[in-house]
């Protein structure tokens, strides 16, 4: 499972999408992003930043910036553009790009001086006046931030950042009534939400409870499955003794999304009788979770440069922001920065009921970056601490189920289930893993048990019913059904070339060879590197008198790296082709 956090918006109305897309668009036009960008096209190969030496010379430097610009390292490329610029410093080129690389890696204190030499030759950069804005909000100089803002340019009713930003100033010096006058400005449907839910916070932080409560609700019915609106509105409310109204705004978000982290502490706080203080405490926090929003909102495959920026900024401004860190870190992520990714995520507060997941995550990335002892030895650390977390117990089910720790798995499988009493669909999931490790480990009945009851739960899940399917032929029991299942499977998922594999071996199992080609041949062309279905293909072939395409197939799955234990049976095929009687 990957993090909650990554499904909150998950479902989203028509009308929230549309401004997600024009505001990726927007963060992605922003002036100051050269076209030549510091992020480039990465390499697949995930790898964490290496330690790295600055060179003496200019070109060396901004080579190697460039290079590590390629590879999405933002460390690097600002430490080697930051060098070149100091061996040219008058370079506008150098200027601008190690601006944007400074920026990019979340190092304001080097980005701000050099957005001001951006703006000697380049007054209308509006990324240069958003950093220094950004960097007089966090000193508290609100005048000077308002004046960047609006030398900025562009039409306040559709400037999103600028004028979310600048309502925030106002807030900043207690001016609530400039504040929201400046938010209404945003008029289009498509800013409503984060309009009012801005207007909302500023309210609630100028003690008018009676504004602060209208826009919330307004917020709030316009888009009630946005985890940071929910968490808002529950906390007023709570605060303002509708503790029971509280409860179900984040119990209707639980249905959702279940068991997520944030919305479970804020019930469990509110049973206890406990005070759910505000998460914005003053006008720089407001103006990082203005920025953590776009930032977030933003952050499409490919656009990952606009949005890094966004966070970077928000994170400057509110740097205990649990779920911009996240997103930041998820961010790295998709660019293959894994040891970056890695550090923030354990940069989360260790008393945010986000830190679980987190370390949840870092333990994953490891093992993608091949520490299988690391990742085991922090996951099991983290569900000692944690015995009662369904996120961690599934994620070490998952780590032992790729291991083939088949027995463990099953075991940790049924610990999440045993924490879950009530039926839901969303168990589905955890019935087929656990199926699949008692069918591995030969505990066939339990496995039956288990995949009968996930297609319980999702009757019309492909998956379950290619596994559930094909093991029954594999057997020679309930052929009627079975292959009704893998039939229906295939419907599904057309282009699944190890679904399509399934029904083409299961008529192979049954000597109906010529349909097992006519499957097999429409997996291979789905997937033609996958070393089984090579193997099938050839063994079908053989059947029907194609022998010569046999030995061709054979040989390719040879060459495809097949499972250690299936290697010899592919060879001796090889040598001496199949018996005249299927086994």
């Amino acid at each position: 499972m990957r993090l909650f956090i990554r499904s909150m918006a998950r479902r989203r109305s028509d009308s929230f999408r549309r401004f997600a897309e024009i505001l990726a668009l927007a963060c992605l036009s922003l002036p100051g992003l050269p076209d030549r960008a510091v992020m480039a096209a990465t390499p697949l190969d995930a790898a964490m930043s290496r330690p790295f030496e600055v060179g003496a010379g200019l070109s060396g430097n901004y080579l190697a910036a460039i290079v590590a610009g390629s590879e999405r390292d933002t460390l690097a490329a600002a430490t080697f553009f930051n060098e070149a610029l100091r061996i040219d410093p008058k370079n506008r080129d150098l200027i601008d790009r190690a601006f944007v690389a400074s920026l990019a890696n979340g190092e304001l204190d080097q980005a701000a001086p050099l957005a001001r030499q951006v703006l000697a030759h380049d007054r209308g950069n509006g990324l240069a006046r958003l950093t220094l804005a950004v960097d007089h909000i966090e000193n508290n100089r609100w005048q000077a931030a308002r004046t960047e803002l609006a030398r900025g340019g562009g039409d306040r009713s559709k400037d999103i950042t600028s004028t979310l930003l600048t309502a925030w100033t106002f807030a900043g010096v207690g001016d609530t009534r400039r504040a929201l006058s400046t938010l209404d400005t945003l008029k289009e449907d498509v800013f409503q939400v984060f309009r009012d839910y801005h207007a909302a916070l500023i309210a609630d932080l100028g003690g008018d409870v009676a504004e602060a409560e209208r826009r919330f609700a307004s917020a709030y019915g316009a888009e009630h499955n946005l985890l940071r609106v929910v968490d808002a509105y529950g906390r007023f409310l709570a605060r303002h003794d509708h503790r029971d109204e509280a409860r179900k705004v984040y119990k209707d978000f639980g249905e959702l999304l279940p068991s997520h982290p944030t919305v479970v502490a804020a019930i469990a706080a509110l049973d206890a009788g406990k005070p759910l203080p505000p998460f914005i405490q003053n006008a720089r926090q407001g103006a990082g979770e203005a920025l953590f929003g776009l930032g977030s909102s933003g952050g499409r495959q490919g656009d990952e440069l606009a949005s890094l920026i966004y966070l970077r900024l928000a994170l400057n401004l509110a740097p205990e922001n649990a779920l911009a860190i996240i997103t930041l870190a998820d961010v790295y992520e998709r660019m293959k920065q894994t040891g970056s990714a890695i550090d923030l995520y354990e940069s989360v507060p260790k008393d945010d009921p986000l830190r679980v997941n987190a370390d949840v995550q870092a333990a994953l990335l490891l093992e993608t970056l091949g520490k299988p002892k690391e990742a085991t030895e922090r996951l099991e650390k983290v569900v000692a601490a944690h015995p009662l977390n369904e996120e961690a117990l599934t994620a070490l089910g998952n780590l032992q189920r790729s291991r083939k720790m088949f027995t463990e798995s099953a075991d940790t499988y049924s610990r999440v289930l045993a924490l879950q009493t009530v039926p839901d669909k969303n168990q589905w999931i955890l019935y087929y893993y656990r199926g699949i490790v008692n069918e591995r480990s030969k505990h066939w009945p339990q496995a039956e048990a288990d995949l009968k009851k996930a297609l319980e739960l999702n009757p019309d899940q492909p998956l379950v019913l290619n596994y559930l399917g094909y093991s029954w032929v594999d057997q020679g029991v309930n052929l009627d059904e079975a292959f009704k299942m893998l039939r229906r499977a295939v419907d599904l998922r057309q282009r699944d070339g190890y679904v399509v594999d399934s029904l083409g071996w299961a008529y192979y199992r049954l000597g109906r060879y010529d349909d097992a080609v006519n499957e097999l041949e429409k997996a291979i062309d789905l997937k033609p590197s996958d070393p089984v279905i090579n193997d099938h293909l050839g063994d079908a072939y053989w059947r029907v008198g194609r022998k010569l395409e046999a030995q061709f197939q054979w040989n390719h799955a040879r060459d495809l790296n097949p499972e250690p234990d299936e290697l010899p049976k592919i060879l001796d095929k090889i040598k001496n082709g199949l018996s005249d009687k299927p086994t």
